[in-house]
């Protein structure tokens, strides 16, 4: 099955899941692995699904967490596509945050994808780079071979965007820290498939925001969101 107009050609709507919010009513760090969709979240998701409302969607995937199957629930609306899960998607895990010295946390986990490159490097003291990348970009390059579809969601994360997103276009792990990807973003990513393997790959856009086109306000990267209501900006 191919895109029309084109020989083996499919294309991936890659999202990040909605807004999140990381902490409890008590503003404690609650268990990332639980969380659900903001009221706000649960809006980008819709606005999503908007813009994608044209779009016949053939197979749909997240990674299993409650904010990507909510996320691609609320952009399937209802359509046909039976939604699946794939752990090879699931997101890099940082460090223990009680590890790094209070006053080091904001800039430890905010500046971590600047060093992702280097040999053994970790994501804030938690998982390595190099095996999370493998990891995702493998389970990426079987998804894009795997089965008769033309057009397919994948729900994911942050870091997992910036893997495939960098994977994509050869930067490797030294292109993670450039793949912006706001929550609630869409990318769009075409594939040519021939004898079961990728023989081309096209970013056709990327972090688009459905519900605040032009980011007005959207002013901080990814990771400063998350993190810096957290620890602050110190």
């Amino acid at each position: 099955m191919s895109l029309p107009g084109t020989k083996n050609r499919r294309r991936i709507f890659l999202m990040r899941h909605g807004e999140v919010d990381y902490r409890g009513p008590d503003g404690k760090l609650v268990n990332p692995k639980l969380v659900t969709l903001t009221e706000y979240g649960i809006g980008q998701a819709k606005a999503a699904s908007a813009m994608m409302s044209g779009v016949q969607i053939d197979r749909a995937v997240c990674s299993g967490l409650p904010r990507t199957r909510m996320t691609a629930e609320l952009v399937l609306d209802g359509q046909g596509a039976a939604l699946e899960e794939d752990q090879g998607f699931l997101e890099i895990r940082g460090g223990r945050v009680s590890s790094v010295p209070e006053a080091d946390r904001a800039k430890t986990f905010i500046k971590t994808l600047d060093q992702a490159h280097l040999p053994g490097a970790r994501f804030a003291g938690g998982d390595e780079f190099a095996p999370f990348y493998d990891r995702v970009t493998c389970a990426f390059r079987n998804l894009a071979v795997d089965g008769a579809w033309r057009r397919m969601l994948l729900v994911a994360h942050d870091g997992v965007n910036r893997a495939i997103l960098s994977w994509v276009s050869g930067a490797g792990l030294a292109g993670l820290k450039a793949f912006e990807q706001d929550m609630g973003c869409v990318n769009i990513v075409d594939f040519d498939v021939e004898g079961g393997v990728v023989t081309g790959a096209y970013i056709k856009a990327t972090n688009i925001t459905p519900y605040n086109y032009v980011k007005t306000g959207l002013y901080q990267t990814s990771f400063e969101q998350v993190f810096k209501p957290i620890f602050g900006d110190t």
